[in-house]
């Protein structure tokens, strides 16, 4: 019994050495993550940034309920694009300033969420996935035909005005600290979940959701819960990209959208905290600089999904976190 416990006693301290070892990891390339996105709009054009950390931002929220909720959502596109446009038409036409206007739309992906979510948690498997497809093609035909949204024309000229009415963040390098800031909190508040006892049991829920049933666990709340968490930070990086690019278009909200942050997230690494970024990153940096090429950049698109998967299953991050034995 005494070596038993003696055996136990061991293993929790190994884990909790390997846990904090992780920690310190994160808290390094947080840092150096940092330092990179101070120093890039001097080396690198800050909107095509922008882009970057707007959808790096909407490729963790899609993670968070991937990767760890263990949902696979088709239709992430309704909450990125209905916030895209609450956000144009709230700056534009209402006349909010750039923090109101973020929020408005933000608010708005996060009750679409809850509505939408409230439904498709009703089912498991392909089954939710294709719920989730067919209520973001209703969130599109909406789009398209609402008159608010402009139909085929989007929201143009959205003014990105001053933040809090003293900030003008009409320039790029403005707009940028503001989307850099918006982008960190996004991100921490997400590692945050992870690792936070609700973050646990969406894990255990992934891994053995009839498990978790018998042990008394409301699943069905748990999944609404990070379904309505996922969709509004989705939705606060549809905000910031209308600002970034003043319009609001149908592209926002179209199928292609959802399939776009899934490609991110996999090419990355699903289910680990930063893969996610590193997706975004080599999927928006295909698509602005070889636009030469045309509808060609989609072939290429599809060849480094097709490498992926067959090279390296747990995406570029979760790669590296396996050969150096790490959690990223």
């Amino acid at each position: 019994m005494a070596d038993t416990s003696t055996t136990d006693a061991v293993k929790d301290a190994a884990l909790a050495r390997e846990a904090k070892g992780d920690r310190t990891l994160h808290v390094l390339i947080f840092a150096g993550l940092a330092i990179a996105v101070v120093i890039a709009p001097f080396l690198l054009y800050p909107v095509f940034l922008m882009k970057v950390l707007c959808f790096a931002l909407f490729a963790l929220a899609f993670n968070l309920l991937l990767g760890y909720g263990g949902l696979l959502s088709f239709g992430h596109a309704a909450y990125f694009g209905m916030a895209s446009y609450i956000c144009a038409y709230a700056a534009k036409v209402w006349g909010l300033t750039p923090e109101l206007a973020i929020l408005s739309g933000t608010a708005v992906s996060a009750l679409l969420g809850f509505v939408l979510g409230s439904l498709a948690i009703r089912r498991q498997g392909i089954y939710f996935a294709m719920i989730t497809l067919a209520l973001a093609q209703m969130v599109y035909f909406f789009s398209l035909q609402a008159k608010f949204t402009g139909g085929e024309d989007g929201i143009q000229g959205v003014p990105r005005g001053k933040l809090f009415g003293l900030l003008d963040v009409s320039s790029d390098l403005a707009l940028y600290a503001v989307v850099a800031v918006i982008f960190f909190a996004g991100f921490l508040s997400i590692y945050r979940i992870i690792h936070s006892p609700f973050g646990q049991v969406l894990k255990a829920i992934r891994d053995n959701e009839p498990r978790m049933i018998s042990l008394g666990y409301r699943v069905g709340r748990y999944k609404l819960i990070v379904f309505v968490l996922s969709a509004t930070i989705a939705g606060l990086a549809g905000s910031m990209k209308a600002l970034v690019f003043q319009l609001a278009s149908l592209t926002d909200v179209h199928w292609t959208m959802s399939g776009e942050v899934v490609l991110m997230t996999l090419v990355g690494g699903m289910g680990t905290v930063f893969g996610p970024v590193a997706g975004a990153a080599v999927i928006v940096a295909m698509e602005t600089y070889l636009a030469q090429f045309g509808a060609s950049v989609t072939i290429m698109q599809g060849s480094v999904f097709v490498v992926c998967v067959m090279l390296f299953r747990e995406g570029i991050v979760g790669r590296l976190a396996r050969l150096f034995r790490v959690s990223l």
